[in-house]
C-alpha cells in the first residue's frame, strides 16, 4: 500500500493544479454505499473551481441510473456496494455512456479491480488515498489519461494475467500497428511516460503522442490502462520480462 501511495504520488502531482481556462468545471457522480464516503469525497472536490460533484449514488443500480442522466466526465465508483456491485455498475456505463470510471478499491490487489481495467476503468484508486491524489486523479482521468502509475498498474495485470499468457508469437490483434508502435507499446507497458518514451526512442514527445493516438484508436482501447492491459493478456509483453520481446 506504501508503494502504491509513493507511485501515485508521482502520478497525480502533474495533475493536481487546474488548467482548465475558459471550460465547463469536470463533472463527478460519487458511487459509495457508505454516506460517510461520499461526504468525505465531496468535501475535498468542493474546493476545486474547476470540479464539480453533481450527484452521489448509494449502490450500483442508482449510479448506472444517475450516470446515464447526468452524463458525469468521471465516476468515482466503490467497487463493492448492495444491490449491484461496482464491478457490474462499471461495466453498463462503460457500454452505454462516454463517462470515465475511477474504481475506488480498499486493497490494490483486488482481483475486481482487474476485471474493471479490462472491461475499460480508467483506473482505480486507494479509498485512503490523500486528498491531493484523488484530486489530481480526477483531473488526470477527466483529461483522458490513466489515472495511476503504470509500473503499479503492471504489477496488478502480471498477477492475474499469467494464466492466460498465450504463445510468443506476435499476437493478431496487433498485427495491424506498425513496427514503431509496437516499440511504443512495449514501453508503455514497461511504465514509461511519453516524454521518456521519446528520449528512449530519440523522437519528439509530440511523435510519441501520436503514435499512443493510434494505438488506442486502432486497438480500439480508451486508454494507456487498457494498452498495459493488451500488451499483457496477448503475450507482447510478459510479467517475468517486463522489456517484451527482443
Amino acid at each position: 500500500m506504501a508503494e502504491l501511495r509513493k507511485a501515485s504520488r508521482a502520478v497525480t502531482s502533474a495533475s493536481t493544479s487546474p488548467s482548465r481556462p475558459g471550460r465547463d468545471p469536470i463533472s463527478v457522480v460519487v458511487a459509495d454505499d457508505q454516506r460517510l464516503v461520499r461526504a468525505g469525497f465531496r468535501v475535498i472536490l468542493a474546493g476545486e473551481p474547476d470540479i464539480r460533484v453533481i450527484g452521489e449514488a448509494a449502490d450500483g443500480l442508482e449510479a448506472v441510473d444517475l450516470v446515464r442522466a447526468l452524463e458525469p466526465a468521471v465516476v468515482l465508483m466503490d467497487i463493492r456496494m448492495p444491490n449491484m456491485d461496482g464491478l457490474t455498475a462499471a461495466q453498463q456505463i462503460l457500454g452505454s455512456c462516454d463517462s470515465r470510471v475511477l474504481i475506488l478499491t480498499t486493497f490494490d490487489a483486488d482481483e475486481y479491480v482487474y476485471e474493471a481495467l479490462r472491461m475499460g476503468a480508467s483506473g482505480f484508486l486507494l479509498k485512503d488515498a490523500p486528498p491531493d491524489q484523488l484530486i489530481g486523479a480526477v483531473r488526470c482521468i477527466a483529461a483522458g489519461d490513466a489515472l495511476i502509475d503504470p509500473s503499479i498498474t503492471r504489477r496488478l495485470i502480471g498477477r492475474f494475467a499469467q494464466a492466460v499468457r498465450p504463445a510468443a508469437l506476435l499476437p493478431p490483434r496487433l498485427r495491424d500497428l506498425t513496427q514503431r508502435e509496437l516499440d511504443v507499446l512495449r514501453l508503455v507497458a514497461r511504465g514509461l511516460a511519453n516524454h521518456e518514451i521519446a528520449a528512449e526512442l530519440v523522437v519528439e514527445e509530440s511523435t510519441v503522442k501520436t503514435h499512443v493516438s493510434r494505438i488506442l484508436m486502432k486497438l480500439a482501447l480508451r486508454d494507456r490502462v487498457q494498452a498495459v492491459v493488451v500488451a499483457y493478456e496477448s503475450g507482447f509483453v510478459v510479467p517475468d520480462n517486463p522489456a517484451g520481446r527482443s
